[in-house]
């Protein structure tokens, strides 16, 4: 399991990944789960994955084997919306392909993917892609996305974002997501890569990896955790009635 977020934001893009891979308590890995397509100037293309790693991975080495040639590719598509329909074909062009040679029995090779960036004038946009191949559009309503073990880090993003929330105040929100996910599921762990987008800017950036002992991400995560547990105790007490 992992844990992705994307946000779709009135300032721009915001994209954070976990990148533990585990199959078993004593069988734990590090994979990249956030992948960069781009041309600056151009376009920027992002990819992020969760779920069976070698349908995920498969997928990858695809769209990065295809870009540049004549076949359909991320380097070529026309906006983001023939973006996500060549990672969802992708997608179902290599599960198609393992179940036919036998290798889906028994076995769950499904996995979802995240799909944002900015292609030429187009604005930026970002897709849900289900493990069937079909998509989502993130919304001004609905700015951001999450995909593998989301249930932890959904109560912060809800409560603390909006489509005009500041790309700063954004990270800021995504990475305490994580912190509560690492928190209470084993499954998601460091180093955690991210990237920040801005609007307009058709750059690519290099992003960055977060990495365990981070100075930052733990000054704000022991923060966080400071300030709930004092909110708390300031919160009123409860009346008589609460007692019986």
């Amino acid at each position: 399991m992992t844990y992705c977020v994307a946000m779709n934001l009135a300032q721009g893009l915001v994209f954070v990944s976990d990148s533990r891979t585990n199959a078993g308590v004593d069988n734990i890995a590090t994979f990249r789960k956030l992948h960069i397509f781009g041309t600056p100037g151009e376009r920027l293309v992002v990819v992020q994955s969760a779920g069976n790693l070698a349908t995920s991975q498969s997928v990858i080495s695809l769209l990065r084997h295809r870009m540049g040639s004549e076949e359909a590719n991320l380097g070529a598509v026309e906006n983001l919306f023939e973006a996500a329909r060549l990672v969802g074909g992708t997608l179902q062009e290599v599960v198609e392909h393992d179940v036919g040679n036998g290798q889906g029995q028994g076995v769950d090779l499904g996995c979802s993917f995240l799909v944002g960036g900015q292609i030429g004038q187009e604005i930026p946009r970002l897709f849900n892609i289900y493990p069937q191949g079909n998509f989502i559009e993130s919304t001004r309503d609905t700015p951001y996305f999450q995909i593998g073990e989301s249930k932890y880090g959904k109560p912060i993003i809800d409560r603390a974002m909006s489509y005009a929330t500041p790309l700063e105040q954004a990270l800021r929100c995504a990475l305490i997501s994580f912190d509560s996910t690492i928190r209470s599921n084993l499954s998601v762990g460091m180093p955690l890569d991210l990237l920040v987008y801005r609007a307009g800017s058709l750059e690519v950036p290099a992003g960055f990896r977060v990495q365990e002992g981070d100075a930052y991400f733990e000054g704000i995560r022991n923060q966080w955790g400071t300030g709930l547990r004092q909110l708390l105790s300031e919160l009123p007490a409860p009346p008589g009635d609460y007692w019986y």
